[in-house]
């Protein structure tokens, strides 16, 4: 099966994904955004890649411009054109599209219509929740509230529109049954983390000698994206609330854009403060950078509630360091923070205090402190296997195009997969239609 696996934002799990698929056999070319700054993977074939796998970064004719409401959508709709040339130029079986903007979606849907494209919705959050918001703070009551009603009309036609949803979490599903969809095409598949990339690492590595000071602090990490959904003076708060209770405490951050040059900003009034700040750090040094840490920070906002799951939290498990959220309880990784021995408390001053009073124990109690990372990384061994969760999208593919040949490896064979015909599936047209 020719597959492409588009992540807009370029991902580590994500790429794990189309290897997994490229290893059985797909051709995948994997698609992603040249313009949009985040934590990425390894995007670009390695030895030990299969050479059906391709990469292919796209660039806009129009600027990425993130906080600016006509810009955005100029861009998004520049990328839409650039995405809808390379479709026609590679054609493949089946598109997935995650992390896709929602003006991108809904040009591609249409283009996908017209072509009878199937395509796999990978919905990573609810796009028409942040728009909504955004447009509360910029418009008065009644504009935003039509705003609000006319994206979220946009965003269930894409689901409704796609071949197959893979959605994160049950919340999603939910929120579909809302909009008045039925969800007979979404199956539910939680996000990972890539567990042969992502492994413990000594806290004293080759990154840490380059980046850090060599001094007996208790390092707090917090790497990714600080977008609307972060208070990134959360993290100021934090660090400082340490350090006046006592704690030798460190605060690094690794990330780009407005939210790092908003603490920056904070912390330069007081230039003494135990803080290194570094852009996003290459794929290849992620580990590294994770296993420097003592303890791995999270923070999220409350509007971001159940439909926004902090991947980085996953990272972190795999990672096998202690996790401190400062996020809502309600969040699904706040379960997993506290099922890893990890500290879950509100993105307030009560949060940050109850944080501290952890650290202070987490500090004293250094064998807790590898206990906690030690069960972090058993939860994620005991989830995270690329094997299962590629089975589950070839089932998901198979129903995306029922009918069509996919690999079939042929076990303590050296010869390539042979083809045969997927699992027998009534015929049924590539466009789902909900009444």
């Amino acid at each position: 099966m020719r597959i492409q696996v588009h992540d807009f934002s370029g991902h580590p799990f994500q790429a794990e994904l189309s290897r997994a698929l490229a290893a059985r056999g797909h051709d995948v070319d994997h698609v992603y955004s040249t313009q949009y700054g985040s934590g990425k993977g390894t995007l670009e074939r390695t030895a030990a890649d299969s050479d059906r796998l391709t990469f292919s970064p796209l660039t806009a004719d129009q600027p990425f411009q993130k906080y600016s409401a006509m810009g955005r959508i100029r861009f998004e709709r520049s990328y839409a054109a650039v995405w809808q040339k390379h479709n026609q130029a590679t054609a493949p079986d089946c598109i997935v599209a995650c992390n896709v903007p929602l003006f991108t979606l809904v040009d591609f849907r249409r283009a996908a219509a017209r072509r009878k494209q199937p395509w796999l919705l990978w919905h990573q959050d609810l796009f028409s929740n942040a728009i909504a918001e955004e447009l509360s703070r910029r418009l008065p009551g009644t504009a935003a509230a039509a705003g609000g009603t006319l994206v979220r009309r946009m965003e269930a036609g894409v689901v409704r529109a796609a071949t197959q949803v893979v959605a994160i979490g049950e919340e999603f599903r939910q929120a579909y049954r809302l909009w008045g969809l039925t969800t007979d095409h979404v199956t539910v598949i939680p996000n990972w983390a890539p567990l042969d990339e992502i492994t413990p690492r000594p806290r004293d590595n080759a990154w840490a000698a380059q980046h850090l000071p060599a001094r007996p602090e208790l390092r707090l990490l917090y790497a990714g994206t600080l977008g609307r959904k972060h208070n990134p003076l959360l993290l100021a708060g934090l660090l400082r609330s340490a350090l006046a209770a006592g704690l030798p405490v460190r605060l690094i951050v690794a990330s780009e854009g407005d939210g790092i040059e908003i603490l920056r900003e904070d912390l330069a009034r007081e230039p003494d403060l135990p803080v290194t700040l570094l852009p996003f750090q290459p794929a290849a040094e992620l580990p590294d950078m994770l296993g420097s840490a003592d303890v791995l920070v999270t923070i999220l906002e409350p509007g971001a509630s159940r439909f926004s799951i902090p991947s980085k939290v996953l990272s972190s498990l795999a990672a096998g360091r202690p996790v401190l959220g400062l996020m809502p309880e309600d969040n699904p990784a706040a379960e997993d923070i506290k099922a890893a021995a990890g500290f879950v408390g509100p993105p307030t001053d009560y949060g940050v205090a109850g944080a501290v009073g952890w650290l202070r124990r987490l500090h004293r109690d250094p064998a807790a402190a590898r206990a906690a990372g030690e069960k972090g990384r058993s939860l994620a061994e005991s989830r995270f296997g690329i094997g299962p969760i590629t089975d589950r999208f070839e089932a998901v593919f198979r129903r995306a195009v029922p009918g069509l040949a996919v690999p079939a490896a042929d076990p303590g064979s050296d010869e390539p997969p042979r083809l045969r015909p997927a699992h027998a599936a009534p015929p049924r047209g590539f466009l789902r239609k909900v009444s």
